[in-house]
């Protein structure tokens, strides 16, 4: 096939020489980013199931290779069940540091080839590269060049869909995992589209599917052929007229250049439900760390401070409060979410799970002279970035604060209670 003859067969098309021509948005995914970041240090688990994620009764899935995915297990899984489907899988435990870090340095690559990227999540984005074009030729040329840059400058394997809208984009990228480039061309639109399985559809999820194939319908081109009006009658003017734009291929949101995150945050869900204050107050410390390590890691600070409360019986309650200036320090972090806590009225209650996130973000700049509270400065900045350096070096939980060491492995400094060691409401981070 000659090279005008690829340019211009109908259909999806991979790699550079597909027709692009019109095609200026990119979807740029990573490949099972948190495990792919993890192989980097530890290369002899390749071609082997590795799963990122808690090992307790409670915990969940947060990242599967691909070998582990051909298990049936997938991410947000329970572990438990994970691990029934797929008994021989490593499992890793998760270091947002690293995955923030090495994301950071993903939106570079992408933001050095245009301006006009906007995150969706640590691991994906979209691009409008209609202006690039001079500078680094067509889309699909483009999308080629990110992908070499990311597996020569980070060692990543990222998948890249191209096409006229990003709706199309994010299903080519999807279509081609892993590793791989795809390209819908304009004019090719409804036969790469109308084949889909009507949940490829951005708001389908389990309900909507089930009520669609009621009504014998199972892919996205029987879906278009139905009239409009009867897609509002049976799911609501607006689900219904935005379901049939997505089904002809219609999409007019532009991409929209925007911070990377609009909130970083860690949860833990307990083992057994946890009722003790002063073990709520251990994790606290624990997220507050996680989370600290995550901004500082993205190079951000946020002003909001909000905990999440989950009870046994799934309901669940939030607490913020918004501080006066932005912080990236774990201190601040913590004592704030032990306040909000004890206003919370839950302090007795038992508890499924906690989280503490940092919402309301802004780029750090220069490191600010943050106080922790009313307290007076005592370098806990240089002490955060000390843990920082450490943990990229050695990795996460070379240094720790006293309060999280094993229990039997924290021994009170002289004139220094038990109580503050053992991460009370206004205990210290030992570093």
């Amino acid at each position: 096939m000659s090279r005008k003859q690829q340019l211009h067969r109908p259909g999806p098309s991979r790699g550079p020489l597909a027709d692009d021509s019109g095609c200026p948005i990119l979807h740029v995914d990573m490949d099972a980013f948190f495990v792919s970041v993890e192989l980097l240090e530890r290369p002899e688990l390749r071609g082997r199931p590795v799963l990122v994620g808690g090992k307790g009764a409670r915990a969940v899935v947060s990242a599967a290779s691909y070998e582990a995915r051909r298990f049936g297990v997938h991410s947000a899984m329970p572990m438990t069940r994970a691990l029934r489907l797929c008994p021989q899988a490593v499992v890793l435990t998760p270091r947002h540091g690293r995955y923030g870090e090495a994301s950071r340095r993903v939106m570079e690559i992408l933001r050095s080839v245009t301006p006009l990227v906007e995150p969706l999540s640590v691991d994906e984005a979209f691009l409008d590269v209609a202006g690039a074009a001079k500078l680094f030729g067509r889309p699909a040329e483009i999308a080629a060049l990110i992908r070499r840059r990311i597996q020569g400058e980070l060692g990543l394997t990222c998948s890249v869909g191209v096409a006229p809208t990003k709706f199309l984009a994010k299903l080519a990228s999807t279509r081609c995992k892993p590793d791989g480039l795809l390209v819908v061309p304009a004019d090719g639109v409804l036969e790469f589209l109308h084949p889909l399985p009507i949940a490829s559809l951005w708001g389908v999820g389990e309900r909507t599917e089930a009520r669609l194939r009621a009504l014998g319908l199972a892919t996205v081109g029987q879906l278009a052929a139905i009239p409009v009006a009867t897609l509002r009658a049976e799911l609501g003017n607006a689900l219904g007229a935005h379901l049939h734009e997505l089904a002809w291929g219609r999409d007019p949101r532009g991409v929209t250049p925007e911070t990377p995150d609009r909130s970083i945050g860690a949860e833990e869900t307990f083992e057994i439900d946890v009722a003790d204050p002063a073990e709520v107050r251990r994790e606290l410390l624990r997220l507050a760390e996680r989370t600290g390590e995550r901004l500082r890691a993205a190079g951000l600070r946020g002003r909001t401070v909000s905990i999440k409360l989950r009870e046994p019986d799934f309901s669940t309650i939030t607490r913020s409060r918004t501080l006066a200036e932005p912080t990236d320090l774990s201190r601040v972090i913590y004592l704030t979410a032990c306040e909000l806590f004890e206003a919370s009225g839950r302090e007795r209650v038992p508890l499924r799970l906690i989280g503490v996130r940092l919402e309301n973000l802004s780029e750090a700049g220069e490191a600010p002279r943050q106080l922790a509270l009313d307290e007076p400065e005592t370098g806990w900045r240089e002490a955060e970035q000390a843990m920082d350096e450490a943990a990229r070096r050695f990795g996460s939980g070379a240094i720790r604060p006293a309060a999280l060491l094993p229990p039997g492995s924290r021994r009170p400094r002289r004139g220094v209670s038990d109580a503050r060691d053992a991460g009370s409401a206004r205990g210290g981070a030992d570093a």
